[in-house]
């Protein structure tokens, strides 16, 4: 029951942002690092030659906050992504090969932790085998990519709020600032795993640098 309401809220939010197919894998929320590495590989491998994108997005290496799942969604992904690209590399349906031109963590600064920490009484953690892990801010000399979707900001917030069996874990919305507002939703930042058209220190504003 949980999961299909997960599932309906999930389909409701990404209504709200236009995004025009979602496709779940057969997985428990809060088993993911426990899955069969192989095969969800290979799942996601079939998705990423089917699609083609030319980026794609994924949790940095923490896991944003040492989550479990978020961690092997993102092992999994990095991983899915070099069989993608490999002649030799059979998915379950059979894809030709594709290589995907630039992957991205999305990464959060210690400005918008320390905002978000604020509202919530003190920062994202959980327990982990008798271990606190706490939100992983990177530094800001290592953001590599900031977007502008301020134009945005309120579209994100009512998709949001469409996860309504998560919103009590989440400070009250109605009283962040407008300026806090922004910073949550309509400024991403990103940190640059790798690019077949571009790289330096320069900060992008656009994932599709070097590829329009």
């Amino acid at each position: 029951m949980e999961a299909r309401l997960r599932e309906a809220e999930l389909r409701e939010a990404a209504q709200v942002l236009g995004v025009h197919e979602v496709t779940l894998l057969d997985y428990l929320d809060g088993d993911l690092d426990r899955a069969d590495p192989v095969e969800a590989i290979e799942q996601i491998a079939y998705h990423v030659r089917r699609i083609q994108p030319q980026v794609v997005v994924t949790f940095d290496c923490f896991g944003a906050y040492g989550h479990p799942d978020h961690i092997a969604v993102s092992q999994f992904t990095h991983a899915a992504l070099v069989c993608a690209a490999d002649r030799s590399y059979r998915d379950p349906g059979d894809q030709p090969p594709y290589r995907v031109a630039k992957l991205y963590w999305q990464v959060d600064t210690q400005d918008l932790a320390d905002q978000f920490s604020a509202l919530m009484g003190g920062p994202l953690s959980m327990s982990i085998d008798g271990e606190t892990r706490e939100w992983t801010p990177f530094p800001e000399w290592s953001i590599t990519t900031r977007l502008d979707a301020t134009t945005y900001s309120q579209t994100v917030r009512r998709a949001v709020q469409c996860h309504r069996s998560q919103l009590p874990t989440l400070p009250d919305m109605d009283q962040f600032s407008a300026e806090q507002h922004q910073l949550f939703w309509g400024q991403p930042t990103l940190y640059r795993v790798y690019s077949l058209v571009d790289a330096g220190r320069g900060v992008e504003h656009d994932l599709f640098a070097g590829l329009r």
